[in-house]
């Protein structure tokens, strides 16, 4: 079984750290992963973009995928790519802090709305919404589990961040344990 996770945003909001997080989280409980980030013309501003690629044994879908079992919001400016992805019964995770209602269409996936900046800020690190995004999208879908987010967090951070670690696995715990209820669960079956 695999699951898609197709992450957006705009550069400098931690899409790229999110991806890695993930895709090592899920390494340290014995999934095959495959990833892929992209980055648009711009560092700050610009869109970014990550497919990881999850599965029970060899990897078998590309890292660039037609369909997705899942969305990772961080801004609305480049949803509608990701939207047009996602699968019936599909999971869609966003920053509702950043998305208006306008934006919000999810073509028939499951909606989690996270306040993930104001969270984030209200925790002392406003750069790390995107990790508690993640902890709330993985611990509503049992993706991967929270010990293993944490120290996937820890192999992520390069020597010039790890100041950040205690913050970043704070939201991480802090979205996982606040994790919206009723989103399809991502090891069970599913077209």
């Amino acid at each position: 079984m695999e699951r898609e996770v197709l992450f957006t945003g705009i550069g400098g909001q931690g899409v790229q750290l999110a991806a890695q997080v993930l895709a090592r989280a899920a390494l340290l409980e014995g999934r095959e992963v495959m990833t892929l980030g992209t980055y648009g013309g711009n560092m700050r501003g610009g869109n970014t973009d990550a497919t990881v690629v999850l599965a029970d044994g060899p990897v078998s879908a590309p890292p660039i995928v037609a369909k997705a079992w899942a969305g990772v919001a961080m801004h609305p400016r480049y949803w509608d790519g990701v939207r047009q992805k996602l699968r019936e019964g599909s999971v869609a995770a966003w920053n509702a802090d950043l998305f208006a209602a306008e934006a919000t269409d999810a073509a028939g996936a499951h909606v989690l709305a996270v306040d993930a900046t104001r969270e984030a800020t209200a925790l002392g690190s406003p750069l790390a919404a995107s990790l508690v995004l993640l902890g709330a999208f993985s611990g509503a879908t049992g993706l991967v589990g929270i010990e293993a987010l944490v120290a996937g967090m820890e192999d992520a951070l390069p020597p010039y961040r790890r100041q950040h670690a205690a913050d970043n696995a704070r939201a991480l715990r802090h979205g996982f344990e606040h994790a919206p209820e009723g989103a399809p669960r991502a090891w069970e079956t599913l077209s």
